[in-house]
């Protein structure tokens, strides 16, 4: 990808109606040494795959979110970029290793692990995940880790070889409002698959393990059933939440029904907060792993309190 190439969707730009609070910024500071880290370990990033529009802010702080198990996903959302492919079972045993160097070159703190998800496996390929984070923890003891993975089939067995690991956050992506999760999301998805996701990761992780999830904005969600999503996270013992604005891929992915403008972002984080999150992140530019470290301190300040 060209340094100075814009990361918001093509189709989206296309259309000349981006808003102007809706701006990626250009790259600097530590991009280039992100880029060769990323390039020279031949890793896949959650920046890159899903077109982030964070992608040049993120790496010129000297941070990405890293993809495990491949860029390609057994399943089809109308609204991620991410490809389509059933891997039939081929797992690159390398991965961890090759992550693990990454964090050591980056000299990261805190590193967010997601995953493309892999219903070709039986355990959605939480043991290729869990063997990452033990290697990271070998070669990076200090190191923090957010995991962001997907529903894992709704296997316990799979999330427990997670948390087995003792992850620092255990992320899961509610992505819209249960109206609209049908149509929003792959069939094998669920709303309340991924509720109980959160709620058995809560049960089930150490009593220091922070919950996350996001919800995107701009499908067709109403007020009111954002607020009823926001009362089912906390139910489901979820303690960071961030808000972000959905922008349409390309031509063939679901159209943004509006663009919600950011003073309604700042009302919608302060009705988050009152329903008791311990962080919540929401601007139009927000995305899952969008300054997950700095979000994850407003939860330990929490718990330490």
């Amino acid at each position: 990808m060209p340094a100075a190439a814009s990361t918001l969707p093509a189709a989206t730009v296309a259309a000349g109606r981006l808003p102007p609070w809706i701006r990626s910024r250009p790259p600097h500071g530590e991009y280039p040494r992100v880029r060769s880290i990323v390039d020279g370990q031949g890793l896949g990033t959650v920046c890159r795959e899903a077109r982030c529009p964070n992608l040049s802010e993120c790496w010129s702080a000297g941070t990405a979110t890293l993809m495990l198990l491949g860029t390609e996903c057994s399943r089809r959302c109308s609204f991620c970029a991410v490809q389509t492919r059933w891997s039939r079972g081929v797992v690159d045993g390398t991965e961890p290793a090759r992550v693990a160097a990454a964090v050591r070159s980056w000299g990261l703190r805190y590193v967010v692990l997601t995953q493309v998800c892999r219903d070709d496996l039986d355990d959605g390929g939480a043991a290729l995940m869990a063997r990452t984070v033990r290697t990271i923890r070998a070669e990076s003891p200090g190191t923090r880790v957010e995991l962001l993975v997907g529903d894992l089939g709704g296997s316990t067995p799979a999330l427990s070889t997670l948390l087995d690991e003792g992850p620092d956050v255990l992320a899961h992506n509610l992505e819209t409002v249960r109206r609209l999760s049908p149509e929003v999301r792959d069939r094998r998805a669920g709303y309340d698959r991924s509720l109980s996701v959160l709620r058995e990761a809560r049960a089930r992780g150490a009593g220091d393990l922070v919950t996350k999830s996001s919800i995107m904005l701009g499908l067709g969600e109403r007020p009111e059933e954002l607020d009823e999503s926001f009362a089912d996270l906390r139910r489901s013992g979820v303690d960071l939440l961030t808000l972000g604005q959905y922008l349409r891929p390309s031509a063939s992915h679901r159209p943004v029904d509006r663009f919600v403008p950011p003073e309604e972002f700042d009302e919608l984080a302060r009705t988050a907060r009152s329903h008791g999150f311990a962080g919540v992140e929401s601007g139009p530019m927000v995305r899952s792993s969008y300054r997950a470290q700095e979000l994850y301190e407003r939860a330990t300040a929490r718990h330490r309190s």
